[in-house]
């Protein structure tokens, strides 16, 4: 009996912790883009900068470490674009598209678990 109380006890406390766990990634107030298309994205809008002789360098000129979450929400929500250069390439990407990019700078920021660079 109480082996079975036991067991049913830790259920209910992984159950729950579970779906907080849900609701806390849902409500920290994050972009809900696709971060893994964003860092593609992102990568590609870079090389074809490079091809058109608008940066130096194939290597991104901006990384996602470069500034805290709050700083990334400002910038992608004022639509101020004008850090990561070649305006011509980011005017041309679609809605979806910069929410995806979006979505890896906020997850991968200086204040975020993993902070990234682009290399």
């Amino acid at each position: 009996m109480l082996k079975k109380s036991f067991i049913t006890l830790i259920a209910l406390m992984f159950t729950l912790v579970s779906i907080s766990m849900v609701f806390a990634s849902s409500v920290e107030g994050g972009p809900d883009g696709n971060k893994a298309k964003g860092k593609y994205t992102y990568r590609k809008v870079c090389k074809a900068c490079f091809a058109a002789g608008d940066t130096d360098s194939k290597k991104p000129k901006i990384s996602p470490a470069d500034h805290s979450m709050a700083e990334w929400k400002a910038i992608f929500e004022g639509k101020n674009y004008t850090e990561f250069g070649c305006k011509a390439h980011w005017d041309k990407l679609s809605e979806k598209n910069i929410n995806d990019i979006y979505t890896y700078f906020y997850n991968y920021a200086s204040d975020s678990p993993t902070p990234a660079k682009c290399q």
